[in-house]
């Protein structure tokens, strides 16, 4: 039986790996998630303005993000001051990372949609927010 737990940890570790790959930003898994609610899975090394609280989730199958993860990642980064990001991946599919869309447009207001991006287009995309502050 696999330990969902571990399975989970694992899979936040390489997102954090691939993002310090990509990003050059360290990322660590934030312990306070389990003692507390409305936290990400994922914190930026002190002193860089991530613009998103990223909730990592690893199942074995599934159709695509489930609304209860979008209200958990909202929540978070609601109480952070920051925008909600989901990063998901069932077994034989490829990681898939959903924002809000008006983050992608480039947009102040929120029109409550969201963009489905692979991990390399969501590097692109923190870059360019990035480097625009």
């Amino acid at each position: 039986m696999v330990n969902s737990r571990a399975k989970g940890a694992q899979f936040e570790r390489s997102i954090a790996n691939y993002l310090w790959d990509h990003l050059g930003i360290k990322f660590k898994r934030d312990l306070e998630q389990y003692r507390e609610g409305d936290h990400g899975d994922l914190v930026p090394e002190r002193g860089v303005d991530f613009p998103f609280v990223i909730e990592c989730k690893r199942y074995k199958s599934g159709d695509g993000m489930r609304p209860d993860w979008w209200g958990q990642a909202s929540r978070a980064a609601n109480r952070a001051g920051k925008l909600p990001c989901v990063v998901y991946k069932f077994d034989h599919r490829d990681v898939r990372v959903v924002v809000p869309l008006h983050a992608v447009m480039h947009e102040e207001e929120d029109n409550g949609f969201v963009a489905v991006l692979d991990l390399e287009g969501f590097c692109y995309l923190v870059r360019e927010m990035m480097n625009e502050v």
